[in-house]
C-alpha cells in the first residue's frame, strides 16, 4: 500500500458513522450486507448512508454489488489488511515478534481470552 492510499483510507475511517459502517461490514463477512440493513442497524438515513458508502468505496474499503433491488456492500478485506500491514511494517524496528496480529474474536469470547491467545502467539 502506498502512503497516499493509506491516507485516503484513514481519512475515510476518521468519521464515526463511516467507522461504524465499516466495522459492521467487517462483522458481516465477505457476503456483505444490504444497504437497508446497515441503515436500520445503525439508525442512519438512506441519503446520509449513501454519502458515507461513497467515501468508503472511493477509499477502496468497501465494494458494492446489486442483488435484485438491493445494493449489497461488503468490506474489502485485502484493503483493510493492506492498511494494517502498512501501519505496522516497521513495528519494533522490523522485529516480527512484536507486530500486532489480527485475531478474530470468536462469538462469546471475552477480550481477556483474545489477549491471552495473542500473547501465546
Amino acid at each position: 500500500m502506498e502512503t497516499s492510499e493509506a491516507v485516503t483510507a484513514l481519512a475515510a475511517l476518521a468519521q464515526d458513522n463511516r467507522l461504524d459502517i465499516f466495522r459492521l461490514l467487517v462483522q458481516a463477512g465477505p457476503d456483505g450486507m444490504a444497504a437497508g440493513q446497515v441503515a436500520e442497524r445503525l439508525g442512519l438515513a438512506p441519503n446520509t448512508l449513501t454519502f458515507h458508502f461513497d467515501r468508503l468505496r472511493i477509499a477502496g474499503l468497501v465494494s458494492v454489488r446489486r442483488d435484485g433491488r438491493s445494493m449489497i456492500y461488503a468490506a474489502r478485506f485485502e484493503t483493510m489488511n493492506g492498511l494494517v500491514s502498512f501501519l505496522t511494517e516497521n513495528c519494533c524496528q522490523g522485529a516480527s515478534t512484536c507486530a500486532p496480529v489480527a485475531l478474530c474474536k470468536p462469538k462469546g469470547a471475552s477480550h481477556e481470552a483474545v489477549s491471552r491467545a495473542r500473547r501465546r502467539g
